[in-house]
């Protein structure tokens, strides 16, 4: 089944400088992709279902820094879409607190790829 503009769709965007290993980015879009639904399940039900039935379709993505992961997450929340940055409690990889990725949608996937159309998958 082809994808169209208005099928929900929801962006993982991982910090491409941090250099985390392939187990800690599953792990951090994991915990992007739960907090995001459950967000989105109170804010936006009808949309949220009609990804969850549609196949929950996600992507991952790179982003090259931090200033750039928060002016994108800025972008996403003034756009009206659920947002949710993950901070890392520390105890592998990082220091406490790093922000790791950002998870956007699900939303209208229109929406997110004019937001996230520019950068590379992970």
């Amino acid at each position: 089944m082809a994808s169209t503009p208005d099928e929900p769709t929801m962006a993982l965007i991982v910090r491409h400088d941090l250099r985390l290993s392939t187990g800690k980015i599953a792990v951090q879009c994991a915990h992007a992709a739960v907090a995001c639904t459950v967000a989105a399940k109170k804010s936006h039900a009808r949309l949220t279902e009609r990804w969850r039935q549609s196949g929950a379709r996600k992507i991952c993505l790179k982003i090259d820094n931090l200033n750039e992961l928060q002016r994108l997450a800025g972008q996403a929340q003034s756009a009206g879409l659920v947002t949710h940055l993950v901070k890392d409690a520390g105890h592998t990889e990082v220091e406490p607190g790093t922000i790791t990725v950002l998870g956007i949608g699900p939303g209208p996937r229109r929406s997110i790829d004019a937001l996230v159309g520019e950068l590379k998958p992970y």
